[in-house]
């Protein structure tokens, strides 16, 4: 019997989509080095367990100069935005292209987030892997869309 269940159970992954596999919990991510993104969505997948998408990176990279002071929604407060803001650092790596991981499609409904497409200008604010080892990926702790901010890790009031 436990053989058996062993034997389900890996059948079962393996029919997984690579997405659900791919996915990250926060202990992944160095949250004590904010990284700043920005750049246009390349592919953008609209879906649960979190929207995922492709950032292509501003060939000219640079931190804003006004975002230590910019507003962070106050349902955010639990998150220490401004010292995140302030400390917010551009990514080590090279690369052109980032793999983005926003949101639960619930959360990014809930806080009224358009629908983003390919070609939409975004500013990320979030967390890679410690030492920016293994693939580009940022787990985004901030939206900037649009004139708006969204806090990713927070619900609306």
């Amino acid at each position: 019997m436990n053989r058996r269940h062993c034997l389900m159970s890996a059948g079962l992954t393996l029919l997984l989509p690579r997405a659900v596999l791919a996915h990250h919990g926060w202990s992944s991510f160095d949250q004590n080095r904010p990284i700043w993104l920005e750049g246009k969505a390349a592919k953008v997948a609209w879906r649960n367990p979190h929207v995922e998408l492709e950032l292509a990176l501003d060939p000219e990279l640079k931190l804003p100069a006004d975002l230590a002071s910019r507003p962070l929604p106050a349902q955010s407060a639990g998150v220490d935005g401004a010292r995140l803001l302030a400390a917010a650092t551009l990514p080590m790596r090279r690369d052109r292209l980032w793999q983005i991981e926003l949101a639960p499609l619930t959360r990014m409904q809930a806080w009224k987030v358009e629908e983003i497409k390919p070609g939409t200008p975004l500013g990320l604010l979030g967390f890679t892997f410690s030492g920016e080892k293994g693939d580009a990926v940022l787990r985004v702790e901030y939206l900037f869309v649009a004139g708006k901010t969204y806090g990713l890790r927070s619900s609306p009031a």
